[in-house]
């Protein structure tokens, strides 16, 4: 166990020294082909860094993957399935760093790189075990997995709003799932090394790109949640895995944040992808709460999903599930107290934003 721990340290060690050293070339060459963010006041200013941000910190991860797997992977249909449908959403990221497309052109890479995994690489969800029931789809398991894919491919770039929001998110489901494999004792699965050579690179990245950040992942962070979905599927296909249910929970929070902004948006009767500036972060920042430490407490959230993912699968499923509940009751005060989902019962936030007002500490100075 503990040569195997060593061995894990290696990998992630390995690739985040690659991956933090290879961010200083990506500024410059994000700069020099003018894969930048800059800030603009045309999308409801929805953007809150205030210069112009170099992208590409995600072509940096992959490129640390890359390495990881050139060092600690094996070849074999599934890996070459992983690595050419991961080219094909770097290049549609990339694409769309430099000058966007619509939504509908990424769409299709997205499609293509989830079909290859599917058809050539054939990492299949063919059922769902949870709780103790299972549910076979039958002929519907490759549109369904298609869809897993394409979903999780995005929902990563959805919830990609501050710094170092969606590289912490991803480092906490990388660590989790490791955690997980050694005490079923799977390491040297293809879903470890993975699992270990993201790691590494995501963190490698993360250095860079918490507050404040030098450097954006940019449309190339549907490359994080693409492998997470890989990865997913993989960890499903493992011999001791109790459910598919425990890999997707560690994503409660970019899975909550997209759902909820769905439904605020149709109930607004807008396109459900429309942007706006009620997601989770927003809801936060809008309490006052400092850029770092929003992020700081979307990762305590995360962390608590996956504390009962580990407890759920590894230790003791009741522990889990009291967590799981806790989890559900922190959600809906959330729900009930902010916009996140309706403008009708935003107490607690507005409440708060009022008390901070100018005016109003103005004139209760004046009373006095």
């Amino acid at each position: 166990m503990k040569i195997q721990i060593l061995n894990a340290s290696k990998i992630v060690l390995i690739t985040f020294l690659f991956s933090a050293i290879i961010m200083q070339a990506m500024k410059k060459i994000a700069i020099h082909i003018g894969a930048v963010d800059i800030p603009r006041k045309d999308e409801g200013n929805r953007h809150i860094h205030k210069k112009v941000m170099p992208k590409l910190g995600a072509v940096g991860i992959f490129l640390g993957f890359l390495f990881g797997y050139m060092l600690f992977g094996e070849q074999s249909i599934k890996m070459n399935s992983i690595l050419i449908g991961s080219f094909i959403i770097i290049l549609t990221g990339i694409i769309d760093d430099i000058k966007p497309i619509k939504a509908y052109q990424k769409l299709i890479g997205h499609i293509i790189a989830a079909s290859v995994i599917v058809f050539y690489g054939g990492i299949l969800l063919n059922n769902i075990t949870a709780f103790g029931f299972s549910f076979d789809f039958g002929i519907m398991t490759y549109p369904i997995t298609l869809l897993f894919i394409i979903a999780c491919t995005n929902i990563i770039n959805l919830i990609d709003g501050l710094d170092g929001l969606s590289g912490g998110i991803c480092s906490i489901f990388y660590l989790t799932i490791a955690i997980i494999g050694f005490y079923q004792g799977r390491y040297g699965s293809l879903v470890m090394i993975l699992t270990l050579i993201m790691l590494g690179s995501t963190l490698g990245f993360l250095i860079h790109n918490f507050y404040p950040a030098k450097i954006f992942a940019g449309d190339c962070a549907t490359f994080m949640g693409f492998i997470i979905a890989v990865i997913t599927l993989l960890e499903f296909k493992g011999p001791a895995l109790i459910s598919f249910f425990v890999p997707v929970t560690i994503l409660g929070i970019p899975i909550l944040d997209t759902l909820f902004a769905i439904i605020r948006r149709l109930l607004k009767k807008q396109p459900p992808f429309q942007a706006d500036k009620e997601h989770l972060h927003h809801q936060l920042l809008g309490m006052n709460f400092s850029q770092r430490t929003t992020v700081l407490i979307i990762y305590a959230i995360n962390l608590l999903f996956a504390t009962a993912s580990i407890f759920y699968t590894i230790k003791d499923p009741i522990i889990g599930q009291i967590i799981y509940i806790i989890i559900f009751i922190i959600v809906l005060w959330f729900v009930f107290h902010t916009s996140i989902i309706s403008d009708n019962n935003p107490k607690i936030t507005k409440k708060i934003i009022n008390k901070l007002k100018p005016e109003k500490l103005t004139k209760k100075n004046r009373k006095r």
